[in-house]
């Protein structure tokens, strides 16, 4: 078996880890300052947090990268107009408000998290190819 577990570099793991959970209602599995664990509600790894320039790593050493140049976030969830609604609650700013997806056919809208990465929210499917 082979899993991909996503890691994000961010300013502040408490910020973004709050701003997620409250988003996705996921929960945190490690907490921390430098890192978190968040896991759906059935305790699959969703996202990962880390701290910019914590552990040395070499793609996590310089925060003023634009963050998740050549990386979109996309989530597929039964939950999507739900989690827009949490957002619309939220004031929250969205670049792209619910519309189909021309390629996907599937229905999506589109947001920055506190961090700017471009985060994707497409109603759940399955890929067929």
């Amino acid at each position: 078996m082979t899993k991909l577990d996503p890691i994000i570099a961010v300013n502040d793991v408490v910020k973004s880890s709050k701003w997620y959970r409250s988003v996705f209602g996921c929960k945190s599995m490690h907490g921390g300052n430098e890192f978190d664990i968040l896991v759906s509600e059935n305790d699959e790894v969703l996202l990962c947090l880390h701290k910019w320039g914590e552990h040395d790593h070499p793609t996590m050493k310089n925060p003023e990268n634009s963050p998740g140049n050549g990386l979109i976030l996309y989530f597929r969830t039964d939950n999507m107009e739900r989690i827009r609604e949490k957002l619309r609650g939220m004031d929250y700013e969205v670049e792209e408000e619910i519309q189909r997806n021309p390629n996907s056919l599937k229905m999506e809208f589109a947001v920055r998290d506190p961090d700017g990465y471009y985060i994707t929210i497409s109603e759940f499917h399955k890929y067929e190819g």
